[in-house]
């Protein structure tokens, strides 16, 4: 089964909403690394309307200027690009094609498909569906040391609760953190008299 994957930026507050906004000044060259290796690595991408149509907007003009981000422009643009919609957009942008049916029957559809990894950026509608039914394999979070104080956060407040597992983590020298979660089958469980227990051993170890 094919592996998918989603990359966000998001602020120490959990807000995901406009990063153009506040995550340039901490975009570097180990931020890039992360995205190509995220995103650039993928032969298929699945988006969200606005998401798609965002980047429909900015990349095929960027690969078109030959300029230090052209070879990443040209990775996006030959990828199969996947978009999710209720109605049908303006598939502008070479190789796209729209998710036909249902988005939990059809992306499990895609990771059944012979092919290399499906990546995902932004979207933050879909990732929270995929995340919510186990189809999501990797949620590569980039934590901006900001608050931004307003937007929308990448987790609403409905639903259960959703355990995930660190798999790997590594701070960049602008203070941004790459943390890469993956989805916990086994959450740890306990309640108070465990934490009592846990203090306790950890005093007398001292």
């Amino acid at each position: 089964m094919r592996r998918l994957t989603a990359g966000l930026f998001i602020s120490l507050d959990g807000v995901v909403e406009a990063p153009d906004e506040w995550h340039f000044p901490y975009f570097d060259e180990q931020m890039g690394a992360a995205v190509d290796a995220q995103l650039g690595a993928a032969d298929t991408l699945l988006f969200g309307r606005r998401t798609y149509e965002a980047f429909a907007d900015a990349w095929p003009e960027r690969e078109t200027a030959g300029d230090g981000d052209a070879d990443f422009a040209r990775k996006l643009g030959d990828a199969r690009k996947i978009v999710v919609s209720g109605h049908e957009p303006g598939l502008t942008w070479r190789n796209s094609e729209l998710l036909e049916g249902d988005l939990v029957e059809g992306v499990t559809r895609l990771k059944d498909d012979p092919g290399g990894d499906i990546g995902m950026s932004g979207s933050i509608s879909v990732v929270r569906q995929l995340l919510e039914v186990g189809l999501l394999d990797e949620l590569h979070l980039l934590v901006h040391p900001i608050a931004v104080r307003k937007g929308m956060r990448l987790f609403d407040e409905s639903g259960p609760a959703l355990p995930l597992r660190l798999l790997r983590s590594e701070t960049f020298g602008t203070g941004v953190l790459h943390l890469l979660y993956g989805p916990d089958d086994t959450p740890p469980d306990g309640g108070w008299n465990d934490a009592v227990r846990a203090v306790a051993q950890a005093t007398s170890d001292r």
